[in-house]
């Protein structure tokens, strides 16, 4: 359950990428468009910056060719890897400490993006409210790599019980750090996770709803009992149900094109928010650049308004929503020209202001 302390009324919060090849510019923009809740950035650009591999690095058997990467079990040496890895598990969940150079740490070889968040956040003079972090969920990450004979390990019950672990601890060693260096009482976590609604489609058979939603609530309850929140970012559309009955303490939806079908899920929603959930309302839309083009603040205004009145009508006041609602993009800029990704922060932030003067 989100703590009573944190209100985060509409102010604005985005996704990790960007398309620029520069953090200490990215970081600039970073604290422009999102000051009070800033967060590390993701440059996809710049090769092992995807959001997949970003966070691979450290996992039992990973083979790299160019730009391509798997899982290799065939491996000699993979058995001894995996005994590697589930020692170093024990040692940080027997200590709680990571030691310097730990396999769940985020290095300069895929994540140089979050040591110059350190370094720029700490020597800012602005006040911030929390920081924000993020990782690649299992079930989006457990489908995307692929062993050497081109299965997805999510389908392995051992790689998928190590990539569970793999990225929790990759997420917990992020609230740790920006716990224990920058003071950050409660750092936002979000698990970037689109393939958590595609489930149940033909394309990912054999994923079950059971799989997939103790995947998720394992990293979930890891980022919240090393005092962070946790957030489940999803820009595709699907089952919502898994994410919402989750113990997630905020849920980033595409509001823009996604809104109708997500109320779909009335009762769900329902109960989220009367447990105090948040909604990153990701009503600025980052998928199709020519609508992006076109679009104006006070059109993104009117629809935003229209959709808090139609949830103001599941029992919730128009205060109450205003509390427990972060003003977002649909998803991340990384893809986009470096133009309309700036429209994007501009409009995220133009319009959180809007609704928190209206």
């Amino acid at each position: 359950m989100v703590p009573e302390m944190f209100k985060p009324q509409c102010l604005p919060i985005l996704i990790g990428s960007l398309p620029l090849s520069d953090h200490h510019e990215a970081m600039e923009l970073i604290l422009t468009y999102s000051p009070a809740i800033p967060l590390w950035p993701q440059l996809p650009l710049r090769n092992g910056e995807g959001m997949i591999r970003q966070f691979l690095s450290g996992f039992p058997g990973l083979q790299e060719e160019k730009n391509r990467y798997w899982i290799d079990t065939s491996r000699s040496d993979f058995e001894e890897q995996m005994a590697s890895f589930y020692e170093d598990y024990m040692e940080v969940e027997q200590n709680g400490i990571f030691p310097e150079g730990s396999r769940f740490s985020l290095g300069s070889d895929t994540a140089p993006g979050f040591a110059a968040f350190l370094e720029k956040i700490a020597t800012v003079e602005t006040e911030y409210i929390t920081l924000k972090g993020q990782v690649t969920g299992p079930v989006t990450t457990g489908i995307g790599v692929k062993d050497q004979h081109g299965k997805s390990i999510i389908y392995d019950d051992n790689l998928r019980d190590v990539l569970v672990k793999h990225l929790t601890f990759k997420a917990i060693w992020q609230i740790n750090t920006l716990r224990n260096i920058l003071g950050c009482d409660q750092p936002i976590l979000f698990i970037d996770e689109p393939g958590i609604v595609s489930f149940g489609s033909s394309a990912f058979s054999g994923i079950s709803r059971e799989m997939v939603s103790d995947a998720v609530t394992q990293t979930v309850t890891g980022i919240q009992n090393s005092g962070g929140l946790a957030g489940i970012h999803i820009c595709a559309n699907g089952d919502w149900g898994p994410a919402l009955t989750s113990p997630a303490d905020i849920i980033s939806f595409d509001a823009y094109f996604y809104f109708d079908n997500f109320i779909l899920y009335r009762d769900q929603l329902i109960e989220f928010l009367q447990r105090g959930g948040i909604l990153a309302w990701g009503i600025i839309p980052t998928a199709d650049p020519a609508l992006l083009e076109e679009i104006h603040i006070d059109t993104l205004l009117k629809k935003w308004l229209g959709q808090v009145e139609t949830l103001a009508h599941f029992g919730f006041s128009r205060n109450t929503l205003l509390e427990q609602i972060l003003i977002a993009p649909s998803c991340g800029t990384g893809s986009l020209p470096p133009n309309l990704a700036m429209k994007v922060l501009q409009l995220t932030a133009e319009l959180s202001e809007k609704v928190r003067n209206l």
